[in-house]
């Protein structure tokens, strides 16, 4: 009998932690795995809904190959997340062994469906419903591990665009990831979307969810580039009534400084995430210098989100 089933192949990493660290986390333990890092929002079932809601906690997580590395590379990330830990305390990391076997399905089993305001519901792309009625379905391959849905930056951002997207009108999605916003946006009725971001692997991802959720050919434009890019003529138009933004909190800054304000058309609204609480203040500066002013204000834990509307 072939044993090679029940031998250890994968090691499990999973990090406990507030928002505020995740993404601090990923990009460390992303130095030391092979196969993406995963951020994932911790669910706690609510038998009043029917739904799973999230708790504010977060769960970084990814998977080291078991073999003559494995040592030195637990090692090294120990190291790596003490340097981490002098900023903020960081909870021991958990190490799984995982079955070959069986690897691929513990690693699914990290993702549930996300319901999101009133009629969003972002599905992992290997998950089936019997009804898809009830909600908007946006499909997303989290392997790619570029905005899953499951970051409280996202889900805000998402409750947002909910309110503010226009039907039959354009709309722009800077440093889109994983495409999550643009491609709600169009299944929700938007007329077109321009997603663009400086990483190309963000944009093969945002290519690829894409196809997953069946968009009409020419709805979502997509390519390599940030506001200069936009303002420069490279994509085919330069400003949306909507412009979405769900991005660290020191680039937002660095948006402005490039012309990001001049993006939106006038009255349009600029929606902003990816900022902690105590950078609020900075980003609304920064925005009403560029001629925004605050309509909405959504908050998670640490994180902010911003509805802003140009004068």
């Amino acid at each position: 009998m072939d044993d090679t089933a029940d031998k250890v192949h994968w090691m499990e990493v999973k990090i406990h932690c507030d928002g505020e660290l995740a993404e601090a986390l990923a990009e460390v333990l992303g130095r030391f795995v092979s196969n993406g890092v995963v951020i994932e929002s911790v669910t706690r079932f609510n038998p009043h809904i029917q739904e799973h809601e999230p708790t504010g906690e977060m769960v970084v997580f990814g998977y080291l190959a078991l073999d003559q590395t494995i040592e030195d590379k637990k090692h090294k990330l120990a190291e790596a997340l003490w340097h981490l830990g002098q900023i903020a305390p960081i909870p021991e990391p958990k190490f799984t062994p995982i079955h070959d076997a069986n690897w691929m399905e513990t690693w699914k089993e990290h993702y549930q469906p996300i319901p999101i305001g009133k009629d969003l519901l972002i599905l992992p792309a290997w998950h089936q419903l019997k009804d898809e009625k009830e909600r908007i379905v946006v499909r997303i391959n989290p392997a790619m591990a570029f905005g899953t849905g499951a970051h409280p930056t996202t889900q805000l951002c998402l409750r947002l665009l909910e309110r503010y997207f226009q039907p039959g009108k354009n709309l722009i999605d800077v440093g889109c990831g994983s495409g999550i916003l643009s491609i709600a946006a169009i299944k929700m009725g938007a007329a077109h979307a321009l997603a663009v971001d400086v990483d190309e692997q963000a944009v093969t991802a945002t290519l690829e969810n894409a196809e997953i959720n069946e968009l009409p050919e020419g709805v979502l434009e997509v390519g390599i580039g940030s506001v200069p890019e936009i303002l420069s003529g490279q994509f085919s138009f330069l400003q949306a009534p909507l412009v979405v933004v769900n991005i660290l909190t020191s680039v937002i800054l660095g948006l402005f400084n490039q012309g990001l304000g001049t993006l939106v058309t006038g009255d349009g609204i600029l929606l902003l995430s990816g900022i902690l609480k105590d950078q609020e203040l900075e980003v609304c500066r920064a925005a009403a210098e560029a001629g925004f002013g605050s309509i909405e204000r959504l908050t998670d834990g640490d994180w902010v989100s911003l509805a802003l509307e140009k004068g």
